[in-house]
């Protein structure tokens, strides 16, 4: 372990679902997992105890933080106080305005229509019980970032990571594949973490490449399509779809996209539900 790393341990007794990381050796596989970021503004979700913080503080060219607690948020702004590229922010992810922090400041000469921020990278301990909706929040802002690496449960980190097809393929993995490739890095046992919660972790790496533009879609309308898509799991695509759609639309749009009515929105791919996606568009114009 680099010299100077330590996982702390605090007698408070945890809450907010939070789920300390206590293994020095995971911290540093995690970190590792973002690649060079001596050059990079990294933006680090739910820093608990600083475990991983440290490591990024050294590292990283530019590190964001943001955390919910507000005594762990007080300790981590003393105890980073005297390293200037460092922010803490006191603040919950989900309603922090991402567009803020990360896009065009007021007077900047980078303001204006050709806007491109360098993109930061996000990492993160994610709490399980808002884990999708942080998420899913941050591919919405994935013009703000190009890699993503969070621990989460493994049963969601199954789901990302699912084909189509697979039993775990849903909504979630359908939006995460969407703007990116999945990987599964590696699984840590409930001990590496304090207190040890009652499930095992995995840590996921998103790399950001949105597929919108080659699969000839609008992102908005396609996101909305896939919740609808999947809004009744055990429902077959036609039942879904029709609560939406005229039934011989509906019957057309399926037929020109070689998609069978009584399918499931699991066993399709991307592809082929972009494709009905664009036949019904098409047939309604």
């Amino acid at each position: 372990m680099p010299k100077g790393a330590t996982v702390q341990t605090s007698p408070r007794k945890p809450k907010l679902g939070q789920h300390f990381l206590a293994s020095e050796p995971a911290a540093l596989r995690i970190v590792e997992a973002l690649g060079d970021i001596s050059q990079a503004t990294v933006l680090e979700i739910g820093p608990g105890r600083g475990a991983i913080t440290d490591l990024l503080a050294r590292k990283s060219r530019r590190l964001i933080a943001v955390e919910l607690d507000r005594v762990l948020s007080a300790q981590l702004r003393m105890k980073f106080s005297m390293q200037p590229n460092v922010e803490i922010i006191e603040g919950d992810i989900l309603k922090i305005e991402l567009d803020t922090v990360f896009g065009a400041k007021p007077g900047s000469l980078r303001t204006g229509l050709n806007f491109a921020p360098e993109p930061a990278r996000v990492i993160g301990n994610l709490p399980y019980y808002i884990t999708s909706d942080i998420l899913l929040r941050l591919l919405e802002y994935h013009r703000y970032f190009s890699t993503i690496v969070i621990m989460v449960q493994k049963e969601v980190a199954d789901r990302l990571a699912a084909s189509a097809g697979r039993r775990d393929y849903g909504l979630l993995s359908a939006t995460a594949q969407l703007y990116g490739r999945v990987e599964q890095l590696f699984t840590l046992p409930p001990g590496a973490f304090s207190p040890p919660p009652k499930v095992h972790s995995s840590v996921v790496r998103i790399t950001i490449k949105p597929r919108v533009e080659a699969l000839r879609v609008s992102e908005a309308e396609f996101i909305a399509f896939l919740k609808l898509c999947f809004g009744q799991k055990r429902k077959t695509l036609w039942n879904n779809l029709k609560t939406r759609y005229d039934e011989d639309a509906l019957r057309a749009a399926l037929a020109k996209s070689g998609v069978k009515p009584a399918i499931r929105a699991e066993a399709l791919p991307l592809e082929r539900t972009a494709a009905l996606f664009r036949a019904l568009r098409d047939g309604s114009l």
